[in-house]
């Protein structure tokens, strides 16, 4: 999913997890690992009048992040009325099944196979439950359906893998696409120009206060990342894994194989444009 390394956008300080803005709360799940840094963000967000709160991203099948969800939000004084996903890979939506179960309510995500209940989502939808307005940005590029959603009221974007608190995210090649990504990018670069979005609350890592900031970043670090792409296959690096020992050789070896899927994305991107 990312390498370690840091990135600009001002990375709130302190733990990760707990309130981050007047109304969204971080619950951090305990599956920290290379891919998935500190754990998946479990987020809750409500208006602060409402007994009604979203969950986005229940994240893995762990019985007891899960309850601990169920108890952050009860000890809130509400209830949780919906479920959204940001996109269907395990560590945010293996437990979306067990919690709806848990709390009774449906599941929406882009992808009918992960939905629960009658309603998916789109971009350009908004989702209204408890007074809280949440707009559904179509983000894919990560994966074909990675969404993100504005919460205008707190001027903060949930980014769920495609903008991440710390290092950078993967291009999950196949189901993932260069071009589509760094349409995506643009557009939440767009967001916080005419939008009002100054905050990236992740699906991994800490919450970013410089929205764009980090996403010009991002972009930046795609760029070099082509041209150092375009630059081995020159000096004779032709398959996938000869291009990212060569590119990524400043990176753990342990995420050299999520970066073979970015550079197969990359290599696609290219030869799209005949650019090699």
């Amino acid at each position: 999913m990312t390498n370690a390394a840091a990135l600009p956008g001002q990375p709130r300080g302190g733990a990760i997890g707990g309130p981050a803005t007047a109304r969204a709360h971080c619950v951090l799940a305990p599956n920290p690992s290379a891919m998935t840094l500190d754990g998946t963000n479990t987020w809750i967000v409500a208006e602060p009048d409402s007994d009604l709160a979203v969950v986005v991203d229940p994240g893995p099948l762990h019985e007891g992040h899960l309850a601990n969800v169920v108890a952050t939000v009860e000890q809130a004084g509400r209830r949780v009325g919906l479920t959204l996903l940001t996109h269907g890979h395990a560590d945010h939506a293996e437990g979306a099944s067990r919690f709806a179960e848990l709390t009774g309510t449906h599941v929406r995500a882009l992808d009918p196979a992960l939905r629960l209940g009658d309603e998916g989502l789109a971009g350009g939808d908004v989702v209204t439950t408890g007074g809280l307005e949440l707009r559904v940005v179509p983000t894919p590029g990560h994966t074909s359906d990675s969404l993100s959603f504005h919460l205008p009221a707190d001027g903060v974007v949930l980014t769920g893998d495609t903008v991440l608190g710390r290092g950078t995210t993967m291009v999950a090649h196949p189901d993932g696409r260069l071009g589509e990504y760094l349409d995506s990018l643009r557009r939440l670069r767009s967001m916080t120009v005419d939008d009002g979005v100054h905050t990236v609350l992740p699906g991994h890592g800490p919450v970013l206060a410089d929205a764009r900031g980090a996403i010009e970043y991002y972009l930046a670090h795609r760029a070099s990342r082509l041209a150092q792409v375009e630059t081995a296959i020159e000096n004779g690096h032709r398959t996938a894994s000869e291009v990212v020992a060569h590119v990524y050789a400043d990176v753990d070896r342990s995420l050299w194989p999520a970066a073979e899927l970015s550079v197969r994305a990359q290599l696609e991107y290219l030869g799209e444009r005949d650019l090699i």
